[in-house]
């Protein structure tokens, strides 16, 4: 995982929580180093240590925690890249555009990113999500869509109708709209 993940994690933290939280995360999570390059790569154990750390600090379940952190990697990543929602109009286009423009451009600044794959198909008020990644962390892609969501205004409703964690070979996330 790269160390822009991490960094991002530990500014939730230390918005939310402030250094002395960190710094007990860091000593719960006995394999976090708590010093990471963007651009460098760090062992995903290291990352989910950390993230079971904060679950434990905040006495919720892992798959809450990585669900919020994907919501709040969001908003950090769409101000430090906002060309990638400049030519989305709405949510469902930017949703889309994540494989053929967003992890193409990652796959060119990072060395070996090892990215989800997530292919849509979209219908009048739904889009289909079809996500598959070896690190099943498909609670960050609902966390960074409710994100998106948030960025383009756009009450949504996710449907997680198929999961790697219950044994499918991908996870189908249903994104659709609710009516205003």
């Amino acid at each position: 995982m790269k160390g822009v993940v991490f960094n991002i994690l530990e500014e939730m933290v230390l918005e939310k929580g402030g250094m002395e939280a960190w710094n007990e995360i860091l000593v719960q999570s006995r394999d976090a180093s708590g010093i990471y390059t963007s651009a460098i790569s760090y062992p995903d154990s290291e990352l989910f240590a950390l993230v079971g750390g904060v679950a434990e600090y905040l006495d919720l379940p892992v798959q809450e925690v990585v669900k919020g952190f994907g919501e709040y990697m969001f908003g950090k990543l769409s101000r430090r890249y906002p060309m990638f929602m400049e030519d989305c109009p709405d949510l469902f286009t930017f949703l889309e555009s994540i494989d053929g423009v967003i992890h193409v451009e990652v796959n060119k600044l990072y060395e070996n990113p090892s990215l989800p794959r997530i292919q849509c198909t979209r219908t009048d008020d739904k889009l289909i999500m079809n996500y598959r990644s070896e690190r099943k962390l498909c609670m960050l892609a609902e966390g960074l869509t409710f994100g998106a969501a948030k960025y383009y205004a756009t009450p949504i409703t996710i449907t997680h109708s198929q999961c790697m964690h219950d044994g499918a070979d991908h996870c189908v996330l249903e994104v659709q709209y609710i009516d205003a």
